[in-house]
């Protein structure tokens, strides 16, 4: 049995990840701080609990992350301070996590025994983009610290990691839509929230370019590349693009699939990121096209709002800034 391991595997995108692993009969092991408990979906919806396992750690607990490698075949490394706001909370902390840890974690990954390893990046790297396509050949220019320590953890990656382990970098666009370890600090999650809960839509600026991505494509890219021949992933960065789409744009698709109901209010700019990915790479190289859009997440997240999946919308199980702020407050970090 294949067997993989999710560093930082309990969150938006791993939770769902899991599924998807188990359902393609791989052995899953889940190294994780579980500072979100609906990150363990083996207890939530009752997965086989014959073939996942939770190891509660943290990054930085070098010997306990190399007892977790153990045995396994394949490595997916999802595990950071996720988003600017949370890394600015406390910027020593988290390059303690995003970027010091990584630098000791790559020997342990060469003397172990995983044969292919793949790095969650970001298409935050690329800044402020005037292209119409931003491939992986254009330089990066990240404009925040979180975005700068991934390129460095790339950076560092390539060069230093075992030839014997097949490598991949992937970058993902702005993640959306419904996962049972839902965020609402995303762009295309935050806004259709906003409509539901205010019957309003405040957009910041608006005439931003975002890449946007589906997170049952992200997740279909993972196992896509798990199961891709070593010798054309290896020591590869991909992009992974779904629709690239003004700030504005987004705000009125959650408008129209609410029946033209919520209002817009535009604010003064914030965040002024603004790039267009392109996926072009990873679709002529491996055949990986997204199949699902932005309209497709709204609506999911629409119904799943409708169904009460959300029990408590001030939760800040929903939110890594608010979760972080208390993490740090309790000392807990």
């Amino acid at each position: 049995m294949k067997k993989v391991l999710l560093i930082g595997g309990a969150g938006y995108v791993g939770t769902e990840l899991q599924g998807a692993l188990l359902n393609a009969g791989y052995h899953v092991r889940v190294f994780d701080t579980f500072w979100y408990p609906s990150g363990m979906l083996a207890k939530i919806v009752g997965e086989s609990a014959s073939r996942i396992e939770y190891v509660k750690g943290d990054i930085r607990d070098l010997p306990l992350l190399e007892r977790a490698m153990i045995g396994m075949d394949s490595c997916i490394h999802l595990a950071c301070v996720s988003n600017d706001p949370s890394y600015e909370l406390d910027p020593g902390l988290a390059k303690d996590i995003n970027f010091d840890a990584f630098l000791k974690f790559i020997p342990i990954l060469n003397s172990s025994s995983i044969k292919r390893f793949v790095f969650a990046s970001s298409s935050s790297v690329y800044g402020i983009k005037s292209e119409p396509n931003v491939t992986e050949e254009l330089d990066c220019e990240p404009i925040s610290d979180y975005s700068k320590y991934k390129v460095k953890c790339e950076e560092y990656l390539l060069p230093n990691v075992s030839a014997g382990i097949t490598t991949t970098v992937l970058r993902p666009s702005t993640v959306c839509g419904y996962s049972k370890r839902q965020r609402f600090d995303l762009v295309v999650n935050i806004l259709t929230l906003s409509a539901l809960r205010k019957g309003l839509i405040r957009v910041d600026g608006g005439d931003q370019y975002r890449p946007n991505l589906h997170i049952k494509d992200m997740v279909s890219c993972y196992l896509h590349i798990l199961e891709s021949d070593p010798k054309v992933i290896n020591h590869q960065i991909f992009n992974v693009a779904g629709e690239n789409l003004k700030v504005l744009d987004i705000a009125n698709k959650v408008k129209e699939e609410l029946g033209n109901i919520p209002g817009i209010e535009i604010l003064p700019v914030v965040d002024a990121r603004s790039y267009r990915v392109s996926g072009d790479k990873i679709a002529n190289t491996l055949g990986f096209v997204p199949k699902f859009s932005v309209d497709d997440a709204i609506r999911d997240l629409i119904s799943a709002y409708r169904e009460n999946l959300f029990p408590d919308l001030d939760s800040t199980e929903y939110y890594n800034i608010r979760r972080m702020q208390e993490l740090i407050s309790a000392g807990s970090l």
